[in-house]
């Protein structure tokens, strides 16, 4: 593919380069679909004539700064099937456009046409020292300037040291502390996109306490911000804030992405697991974001109100009252504050107000059938997330203090209620047994209220166990509407 734009771009008299990440990922072997070519040419006009030669989707992304992309579907193309190669207009020399760049590590370029030439010797335009750099493991500012002249590179520089395990040059790491507050002048589509893809990095801890040193935790989320110091009940072992930061390692311990100090062998062992959850985690959810990362955000989040509705009871204890509907709407107001999808935005809602609901579900026994539907019923697509929030709550309250006969309670709790609702599902939703016609007709009810009413009742029942034909759901409801009419 690359062959053929070259001969494009050489037939149309055009200098091409590739340049950024691309080349970057290639000199670590790693695999990516995302190519990037510089062009000294107007890339707003030769981009879509490069889709037209590759049966592809042209899609502008910046007209004033003429950057644009060329999507091409292809099943051998890296994770996703698909190659996206983005196009940037530069004038004058290579060397300067390299130094409008963000990082040393970005600021290689490779002359495409040598590239495609089979006998080429190929030599790499690293005027910042990128490929000494990457040798050695360290993320640079190419200038001085990097950070002011586009603050969504402070969130890009963490991400990029997560996804390497690469460390920071010190005078970089002095930059980043000094511009953080600039991070809130981003849009917040474009930050969205950097803190998912930093959520997808395994071993969430190193990069959320790194973040918070730089300054960027409480420039992103100033509400988390104020969870620093606030003590809990005894049985916390943190703080609310750096329980939050545990609860997000817990989800990755519990997800089998990533280790945890506190979590042994036997803790992760005892916890649920299977293939059918492994795919449940990994399903996307809007562009960008799967569970397994809205979970993870979720578990930063769920504890958000803490701070405010802290109060000392008449018993001496500290309550947290409604922390939970509270954090919900938090969540929601920063998660449009950053562009989220309405989807991705109902997810973590729906996880956050419902955290504490599975333990209060079981109260020492093992819930009820109609507890189970109900739960399922209110979570509506979150039930499971939701369960896993739970899990990553409870490790992230007790720490190094885990009392296994405790933890082995709510894993079990959880398990069964996981596999009741497997069952639920195969009693409820392949065999509709009356509907809003049937009740209607045969109790002579007016359309209404009443009518949803009752079959929201049946479908509880049958979930229950308690009906399992027709006969049996109208018996239901005649002994319902009698017991209502007294």
């Amino acid at each position: 593919m690359l062959a053929v734009v070259s001969n494009f771009l050489t037939e149309q008299n055009v200098k091409s380069y590739l340049v950024g990440g691309f080349v970057r990922d290639a000199l670590l072997r790693r695999e990516t679909a995302d190519i990037d070519i510089a062009v000294a040419a107007d890339a707003v006009e030769i981009a879509p004539k490069v889709a037209d030669v590759l049966g592809g989707r042209f899609v502008l992304l910046d007209k004033v700064n003429k950057v644009c992309r060329v999507v091409v579907a292809d099943r051998k193309a890296p994770s996703g099937g698909q190659w996206q190669l983005d196009f940037s207009t530069f004038q004058g020399v290579i060397e300067q456009d390299l130094g409008r760049r963000d990082f040393s590590i970005d600021a290689i370029a490779v002359d495409l046409e040598e590239l495609t030439r089979d006998d080429a010797d190929v030599k790499l335009i690293d005027p910042f020292h990128g490929w000494a750099d990457l040798k050695q493991g360290v993320i640079r500012a190419v200038s001085d300037t990097a950070f002011q002249s586009d603050a969504v590179r402070l969130l890009r520089a963490v991400r990029l040291g997560g996804e390497l395990g690469f460390v920071f040059e010190s005078q970089t790491e002095v930059l980043i502390q000094r511009h953080c507050h600039l991070i809130g002048d981003v849009a917040g589509e474009r930050l969205r996109e950097e803190l998912l893809r930093l959520l997808a990095v395994p071993q969430s801890e190193r990069f959320l306490l790194y973040l918070d040193e730089l300054g960027l935790v409480e420039a992103l989320f100033p509400e988390l911000a104020e969870a620093k110091g606030v003590e809990q009940p005894k049985e916390h072992f943190w703080d609310v804030f750096d329980h939050s930061i545990q609860a997000v390692v817990a989800v990755d311990f519990l997800l089998h992405q990533g280790s945890w100090e506190y979590g042994s062998d036997e803790v992760l062992a005892i916890a649920p697991w299977s293939e059918v959850l492994a795919r449940h985690f990994v399903q996307p959810v809007s562009s960008g974001s799967t569970r397994r990362s809205l979970l993870k955000l979720a578990a930063l989040l769920h504890d958000v109100a803490k701070p405010q509705t802290k109060a000392i009871g008449e018993d001496g204890r500290t309550h947290f009252l409604r922390h939970a509907k509270l954090g919900a709407a938090t969540a929601v107001d920063i998660l449009e504050r950053l562009r989220f999808s309405g989807k991705e935005i109902k997810l973590v809602e729906v996880m956050i107000k419902n955290h504490l609901r599975p333990g209060q579900m079981s109260q020492g026994e093992l819930p009820t059938h109609r507890a189970i539907y109900r739960y399922f019923r209110d979570t509506e697509d979150g039930g499971i997330d939701t369960l896993f929030l739970s899990l990553a709550d409870h490790l992230a309250t007790r720490g190094p203090q885990l009392n296994l006969a405790g933890w082995q309670e709510h894993t079990r709790m959880v398990a069964y209620v996981l596999a009741q609702h497997l069952e639920q599902e195969r009693l409820v939703v392949p065999q509709k047994l009356v509907d809003g016609y049937d009740i209607i007709n045969i109790f002579g009810l007016s359309p209404g209220p009443k009518i949803g009413e009752a079959l929201e009742a049946v479908r509880e029942a049958q979930a229950s166990g308690e009906v399992a034909t027709r006969e049996e759901a109208l018996a239901y409801i005649r002994e319902r509407l009698a017991t209502e009419a007294v």
